[in-house]
């Protein structure tokens, strides 16, 4: 069959969801069907080490791996694809690229996934799109950081928790700060999580300030290794030498701005800007029901992170399915209580796991570890993302 007859089926966004939803559906859909993964980017971002690597030098040009192992273990491999691109807009029926691909600067679609997640301050996420850029960026902040005696972070979740600890071990003799808006860190966790990350912080000497807010100029820090105060919202003024903004989630949903308008709420949760769907994870609204909606775009009601997104990839793929075979889509994503696996320094980590209420746990789940690596691994990711490696040279491929 040639390229050309090939119904499409879209997967917009190549993080750690898109790119588990394009191989769960290339698993399960047809020879009459391709996958076409749509991303910006040149390279998978492995941002789960961006906030090591940012501050510890000589891997960073490993967090980011060729897309081209994407496919290497899916049926049919050949008849999909990885489209380096940017969609500019989505129509019920086709999308429209920033470039063309294949001719043309638009491609049909059958059924289409959005994957496009959230946005992150750097250096949780790279605003660039090609690897040299974002190595670059990442071997500068390590110099920033380097030449700064105080550091202050913005922000008390997993991204400010991870860079504080790292920062603090690997440089004990700087002063961190972390700045926290909430009561607590980590606040979409059980109470004892906050607990056992503060004991952290003392151990290490890391100074935490919870129920204030910075305020952030509009032209942004220096962060040009000269002192400079940081004022806070409850009066307080911090100096520091190096601000690291680690100030959350905000949902990538502007491609479906066009399909909002026409019946504004039905698309947008306009509480939370996250992408309305069904349990199935179809759009919420009737109109697009070949739209789907995976990973932290999705308004589940799930936790914002890898593994509930990708128990979503898999009932997306059988629902597809179902809809190219005739049938109704009946798999049902089932929302689990929220869970993470945090490093906590270089080698000390926890799992932890809020209590499944509706089974009847009050006390959450802790799992303490100390088996954690300076590379966190990454070229065991590497593997696992289908790119085979017989030089260390490659890395920089």
């Amino acid at each position: 069959m040639i390229a050309q007859s090939l119904k499409n089926i879209i997967v917009v966004g190549g993080s750690y969801i898109g790119r588990v939803t394009a191989q769960e559906l290339a698993k399960v859909i047809p020879p009459t069907h391709r996958v076409l993964l749509i991303e910006p980017h040149s390279h998978f971002h492995h941002l789960f080490t961006f906030p090591r690597f940012a501050i510890v030098p000589g891997q960073e040009h490993k967090a980011f791996i060729p897309y081209s192992g994407t496919f290497a273990a899916v049926p049919n491999s050949a008849s999909h694809a990885f489209v380096q691109a940017r969609v500019l807009s989505i129509q019920p029926q086709h999308v429209t690229l920033d470039r063309q691909w294949q001719g043309s600067d638009q491609i049909p679609f059958e059924y289409l996934a959005l994957a496009t997640g959230t946005r992150l301050a750097q250096p949780a996420a790279m605003q660039y799109d090609d690897k040299p850029s974002s190595v670059q960026y990442l071997q500068d902040h390590q110099k920033g950081l380097k030449n700064s005696k105080s550091i202050l972070i913005v922000g008390g979740g997993a991204v400010g928790v991870q860079m504080a600890t790292d920062l603090k071990e690997y440089y004990p003799d700087k002063k961190v700060t972390v700045v926290q808006s909430r009561a607590q860190v980590m606040p979409q966790y059980h109470r004892k999580f906050h607990e056992l990350i503060k004991k952290r912080f003392d151990d290490l000497g890391i100074d935490l300030i919870t129920g204030s807010r910075v305020t952030i100029p509009s032209s942004g820090f220096l962060n040009n290794g000269t002192p400079f105060d940081v004022q806070l919202t409850n009066g307080d003024t911090v100096s520091t030498e190096f601000v690291i903004l680690a100030t959350g989630q905000k949902p990538n949903n502007g491609l479906v701005a066009n399909l909002e308008q026409s019946n504004p709420g039905s698309v947008i949760n306009p509480t939370n800007g996250f992408i309305r769907v069904r349990p199935t994870l179809q759009f919420l609204d009737k109109k697009y029901s070949n739209l789907f909606a995976v990973g932290d775009i999705a308004d589940t009601g799930a936790h914002k992170a890898a593994r509930p997104g990708v128990a979503q990839a898999a009932v997306l793929a059988k629902n597809v399915q179902a809809l190219i075979e005739g049938r109704q889509p009946e798999e049902a994503f089932v929302r689990g209580p929220a869970a993470i696996h945090l490093t906590l320094g270089m080698t000390e980590n926890v799992v932890f796991r809020n209590p499944n209420e509706a089974e009847g746990q009050t006390e959450p789940t802790i799992i303490p570890r100390n088996d954690g690596q300076e590379d966190m691994n990454v070229e065991g990711f590497w593997k696992r993302a289908g790119v085979e490696i017989n030089s260390p040279q490659q890395y920089h491929l």
